[in-house]
């Protein structure tokens, strides 16, 4: 499909190139952009999304390495802290910054408040989007504050919920307006028929699509070891997101205008 784009991917470089954080939770194997450019072109996407992964802490060279040699097909997620620089980013098309609260596994909303809000300040002036990745209570701990920052707030992987009932504080945050959710990683969710109805029911035009390539483990994780990915059958799960669309309409609107809006393509 014309400009269709997976809005959410990972690679993994040479680890003697792009060395890994010490503090990272989980070593992965390599992921590269061959690997990714033959699966794009296996589901039929032009462009795409590559999200700083944790591993690498806030060192986003591998990431940027990517979006210089992709170009305009690609656009980046970045994770920062106080001595980023953000402007050469931009220029590469990085626009937005994901704080990860679910892999470090934070669970104190006032902390998780006060990294987000750092966050916001700082891209604000560039018009980037602010991505989160954590679970339904913190979600829910946090909405009336998400509710209201000051940038567009997107969450990853159906935010974690697995049922209609924990996604009712993304239900409401979609109907504010200034939020977009990724239909990503659905193995990672219960009931994400239902959830995924929902939220098109909710509100279609702030969804968008992601296959979460190169599926990193979903088991007990253990920096020491390599921990294989998980076998994910990308084809199926973007064929997935014709039924959750219920018509071609609404699936390139996700696939394609969505995409366009959030990341500036």
């Amino acid at each position: 499909m014309r400009g269709a784009c997976d809005c959410h991917v990972h690679l993994f470089g040479p680890p003697g190139r792009f060395p890994f954080s010490s503090e990272r939770k989980y070593t992965p194997p390599q992921a590269s952009i061959e690997e990714l450019l033959a699966l794009q072109e296996k589901l039929g996407l032009e462009r795409l999304v590559i999200v700083q992964a944790s591993p690498y802490g806030t060192d986003n060279s591998c990431m940027v390495d990517a979006l210089q040699r992709l170009g305009e097909r690609a656009r980046g997620v970045a994770v920062i802290d106080q001595d980023t620089s953000l402007i050469p980013m931009h220029s590469l098309g990085v626009r937005g910054v994901r704080v990860n609260l679910q892999t470090g596994g934070e669970r104190d909303p006032k902390l998780a408040r006060r990294l987000l809000e750092q966050a916001a300040r700082r891209i604000a002036p560039l018009g980037w989007h602010l991505q989160i990745w954590t679970n339904p209570p913190m979600l829910a701990a946090l909405q009336d504050f998400l509710g209201s920052l000051p940038v567009p707030l997107v969450i990853d992987h159906f935010g974690l919920a697995r049922s209609v009932r924990e996604a009712a504080p993304l239900l409401s945050l979609l109907r504010g307006g200034n939020t977009w959710i990724k239909l990503s990683a659905p193995h990672r969710v219960g009931d994400v028929e239902a959830v995924a109805h929902a939220l098109v029911s909710a509100n279609e035009e702030r969804l968008v699509w992601g296959s979460d390539w190169p599926h990193p483990g979903t088991g007990p994780r253990r920096r020491e070891v390599t921990q294989p990915f998980d076998d994910v059958d990308d084809v199926q799960a973007l064929e997935r997101l014709r039924q959750w669309a219920g018509s071609e309409r609404v699936r390139e609107k996700i696939l394609v205008d969505n995409a366009a809006r959030l990341y500036d393509f």
